[in-house]
């Protein structure tokens, strides 16, 4: 069964970094492997990839040794432990706001003992085959990223219920959700709020997140980390847009 290396790198004390992939490409996943970033982030929040699509790019993941996770719609068990038996090895959850969803949450995604994640023998547990079922729970449970995302007011408020969550291994700090929730002020206020909060969550224990990064500012994203930030994620296709931006601004100012 494979190792969560992400995971096992945060636990090393080193900063991972992931793209933000939005929709069906299993080609970009593999990119990212190559290039050496540590987890894809497959957004099936904002993006219209399928359940089978996920699979494939997990799949794709799995080959290039990249870590994969997905960014998924809601809270429900449901839909938990459907993206998770995809072979996912790490859910980020949207606008979890108290310390109760982030249990709830916890639990959905681990067998027992540590929750009650429903059974079905497939490609999560290598389909049963050379690993008996305790085996596999028990590895699937220690491997498993569970990444709450503090995106409101409201989370901020909670923060310290949130904090004392057990299984729940990344608290991530959104800029743009979490400014529109603060009534979209200056970026300058986000910044503040956000150099608050990271601080907080590694104090409380946990992994601390930072996405709607600009790719461009590289300097604001190193800022967040030396605030204590170790799970960055930055838009597959912002650097997209920058690679190509600077391939055309380079070739017409050498003509």
């Amino acid at each position: 069964m494979r190792t969560n290396t992400t995971k096992a790198k945060l636990n090393e004390g080193r900063v991972v970094f992931g793209a933000i992939i939005t929709r069906y490409a299993p080609d970009m996943v593999e990119i990212f492997g190559a290039l050496g970033y540590d987890f894809v982030m497959i957004d099936c929040e904002h993006g219209p990839a399928s359940l089978d699509q996920v699979e494939h790019m997990v799949r794709a993941a799995e080959s290039f040794d990249i870590t994969p996770i997905a960014r998924i719609p809601d809270h429900s068990e449901h839909t938990v432990l459907r993206f998770l038996d995809r072979g996912l090895q790490g859910i980020i959850v949207p606008h979890v706001n108290t310390g109760e969803q982030a249990a709830a949450i916890a639990r959905a995604a681990r067998y027992y003992p540590e929750g009650y994640r429903g059974m079905g023998g497939g490609r999560a547990q290598d389909y049963g085959i050379g690993v008996s079922r305790d085996e596999a729970t028990a590895w699937v449970n220690s491997q498993v990223l569970v990444i709450p995302m503090v995106e409101d007011v409201e989370a901020v408020r909670n923060l310290d219920d949130i904090l004392q969550v057990s299984g729940a291994d990344v608290l991530h700090v959104a800029a743009s959700d979490l400014g529109q929730s603060l009534g979209n002020p200056e970026v300058t206020e986000v910044r503040r709020v956000m150099s608050e909060v990271i601080p907080r969550i590694r104090a409380g224990g946990k992994f601390a997140g930072v996405g709607g990064n600009n790719p461009a500012d590289t300097e604001g994203v190193a800022e967040f980390i030396n605030q204590g930030a170790n799970f960055v994620t930055v838009s597959a296709w912002g650097l997209l847009r920058i690679g190509a931006e600077d391939f055309l601004e380079n070739v017409k100012a050498a003509l």
